[in-house]
């Protein structure tokens, strides 16, 4: 990480700021890596989540629904979860005291799925900041996996979202969070296999 200023700057804001990041990269530039390392090192309270169970399994984390105990069904902004979902005490004790919020493959979160996230921890943290006043972390590639929107999802969300992707969140666009997208390859040493894992990815 010492010669990767990316990687480096990343860490600096994780640990020494409060502000949110978007770190993204094609594959095998080390966001995995980096995931890992902030799990291991960080002197931040955090829990990880994503999408999907394949990707919190490779996390080591849970998934975004089971720790938010959150329904499968798109959230209209301005809704309030109440008796059904109430959490024990241990799980509101680790959401009071989090620090950050780690959302692997971000690419893949639907904007509602976010600000159902960021109802969730205003109503056990601060109700008067975005996601309580949560510092999130949030590590994917736009150009992999998109977010996952039934016909009949499309029909609810569009009067409230322009876009199905993350950053259409209401609560997102409420927080400066910095983008930091790391460039250098790790996982590959053969140049021309990496420019044409490249084109694949650009859709050339």
């Amino acid at each position: 990480m010492e010669q990767n200023k990316e990687l480096r700057q990343a860490w600096d804001f994780v640990e020494h700021t409060g502000t949110s990041i978007f770190l993204t990269g094609k594959a095998g530039t080390g966001k995995t890596t980096f995931l890992k390392m902030v799990k291991e090192h960080s002197s931040k309270r955090m829990i990880i989540v994503a999408p999907t169970g394949v990707a919190a399994i490779n996390a080591g984390g849970v998934t975004i629904h089971s720790f938010f105990q959150l329904p499968l069904s798109p959230y209209v902004p301005g809704t309030k979860f109440q008796d059904k979902f109430d959490f024990g005490k241990e799980r509101r004790r680790i959401i009071r005291t989090l620090d950050m919020l780690v959302i692997d493959e971000i690419s893949m979160v639907r904007s509602d799925l976010l600000d159902a996230v960021d109802m969730i921890l205003r109503r056990y943290r601060d109700r008067t900041r975005p996601f309580g006043g949560v510092q999130l972390l949030m590590i994917g590639d736009l150009q992999q996996l998109t977010p996952v929107v039934t016909p009949q999802d499309e029909v609810i969300l569009r009067a409230y979202y322009d876009t199905p992707y993350f950053f259409g969140s209401k609560a997102l666009q409420q927080i400066s969070y910095v983008t930091i997208q790391l460039t250098q390859v790790y996982r590959q040493q053969d140049q021309t296999f990496i420019n044409i894992l490249n084109h694949i990815r650009d859709g050339h």
